[in-house]
């Protein structure tokens, strides 16, 4: 699945009540609960199915759901309400088993009380007010990290929320068996783009493995010619190119090597599994230019990636083009390169050397051919746009030792202030929310890598859901930030990770 569709993807709507009531509510009970599973499965605003299952109404009930939950890989998780009172002991088992996320959804099938005719019939069988209560409470005694949606559940807000949180879970559920291929290792001496892979895999699910760079030479160099003339004549039909690229050009060896070099790579990583990978401009022995266009391509059909070894973000880039599948806009990997400090207004330029994603371009991308002054090798191929203005984020993913922290800083991104014609490379203009003294501030004090994930289409509630699921650090840098509320947050994260090992 590049490209991920997420209707493969499916939640179980999961309803709680009991024996109490008699078969008579019961019944009303399953008919009001697949009522409402059907609407959401049609709903715009949520992009994966939405399975109705029949109403628990015991302890082994909801334990075997919840067991069944676990053994169905196409299952991310579950949307739990409590239509009556259930009570929340019978829960506790099942709970304790379940192995996927799940979301709190607190409604009642009546969006008005019936003032003339309410009876205690009718009370008996919306009892939503205080039976979600009760399952909330179990929740919480348990230390169930979880969203809770409130409001009648016909309304766009509760199906727009509660599609936010199923995007999070396909984010969710792809990292749990994400391969990471890394082609070298980390840029020497770099210290945010190492990491604990183990604890990775132990605590997101995400696994991580390097590879010889000679591995991916043998599959390029085994490229047959039939295959780069196929893959030349799609890149020409469908790119604006630089003359010395085009056929009999200077340069049009150029194109064809990194045709061969993007070849190989499909074919690694295809034949591995892997959906996500890093390279190094520190290790390139054996290709003949820097895979920058390459990248770009493979990004641009959904696979993640970090540029000098940066797994970590290479993982989060993916898992973000799985939560973004269907909306707006793209995600890139990306880096904070250099700042414009005018007194009218300071902003970030962002960038990097070559690999950006044509998934965010503005433009159609033009592909070109420059001198790289790293590296040391022949000049590669890129493809340059930039990147609509808008609403967008960057996240960074980074290991803190005893924990591992999302960081997202919520960005407007801007038309450039002039052309910017001596620039060979694809780029972003943005002003960090609140803006860029606090923004950056924030960062810096957070940690945040200066490696990023790109978003012009997954919101930042999304990543505070995937975050809650993950079971790991989440910090915000908005319109709302300040400094000084900053800092005390880091603080009490601190001392909160740190206790919360006994907890």
């Amino acid at each position: 699945m590049n490209k991920a569709s997420l209707k493969q993807l499916e939640v179980w709507f999961v309803t709680g009540s009991q024996h109490l009531y008699g078969p008579k509510t019961l019944e009303q009970v399953k008919l009001n609960s697949t009522a409402i599973a059907n609407a959401f499965d049609t709903s715009i605003h949520i992009p994966v199915r939405v399975v109705f299952k029949p109403v628990v109404k015991t302890p082994d009930e909801i334990t075997e759901l919840c067991k069944a939950a676990n053994n169905q890989p196409g299952c991310i998780g579950l949307i739990c309400w409590m239509h009556t009172f259930s009570p929340a002991k019978m829960w506790i088992a099942g709970l304790l088993s379940l192995q996927k996320p799940f979301v709190h959804l607190h409604t009642q099938f009546n969006r008005d009380l019936p003032w003339d005719g309410i009876d205690m019939d009718f009370m008996n069988l919306n009892q939503s007010a205080h039976g979600d209560r009760e399952f909330g409470f179990i929740g919480s005694r348990l230390r169930i990290q979880r969203k809770v949606v409130v409001g009648h559940w016909q309304e766009e807000s509760v199906q727009q929320k509660i599609g936010l949180w199923t995007r999070a879970a396909a984010g969710w559920n792809e990292l749990r068996h994400l391969k990471v291929a890394r082609w070298g290792d980390n840029m020497r001496e770099v210290a945010v783009t190492e990491g604990d892979k183990v604890e990775a895999q132990i605590k997101l699910g995400v696994s991580v493995n390097g590879y010889g760079i000679g591995d991916l030479v043998k599959l390029v160099n085994q490229i047959p010619e039939v295959e780069i003339n196929q893959l030349v004549e799609a890149i020409e039909s469908k790119y604006e190119m630089a003359a010395s690229l085009k056929k009999r050009g200077a340069n049009h060896g150029s194109l064809r090597e990194s045709a061969r070099i993007e070849l190989g790579m499909r074919a690694f990583l295809e034949e591995g599994g892997f959906m996500a990978f890093t390279t190094t401009f520190e290790d390139l022995h054996g290709l003949v230019q820097l895979p920058g266009f390459a990248v770009q391509r493979l990004m641009a059909d959904g696979y993640g990636f970090g540029a000098e070894g940066d797994w970590k973000t290479a993982a989060l880039v993916r898992a973000m083009k799985v939560m973004a599948s269907g909306l707006t806009g793209g995600t890139s990997f990306m880096e904070d390169y250099t700042y414009h400090l005018s007194p009218s207004g300071a902003k970030v330029l962002g960038a990097h050397m070559l690999e950006v994603c044509e998934s965010i371009a503005r433009e159609s991308p033009r592909v070109e051919i420059h001198p790289l002054g790293i590296g040391g090798k022949a000049d590669p191929i890129r493809s340059i746009f930039t990147v609509k203005p808008g609403p967008a984020l960057n996240a960074s993913l980074i290991d803190m030792g005893n924990r591992f922290r999302l960081i997202v800083n919520e960005i407007e991104v801007v038309p450039l202030d002039a052309p910017m014609p001596k620039l060979p490379v694809a780029s972003a203009l943005w002003i960090p929310k609140p803006n860029l003294e606090i923004g950056a501030g924030a960062w810096i004090l957070a940690g945040g890598a200066h490696h990023t994930s790109f978003s012009q289409a997954v919101p930042a509630e999304v990543l505070e859901d995937f975050a809650e699921m993950a079971g790991i650090e989440y910090l915000i840098i908005d319109d709302s930030t300040n400094i000084s509320a900053f800092k005390k947050e880091l603080r009490w994260n601190d001392l909160y990770y740190h206790l919360s090992i006994g907890i």
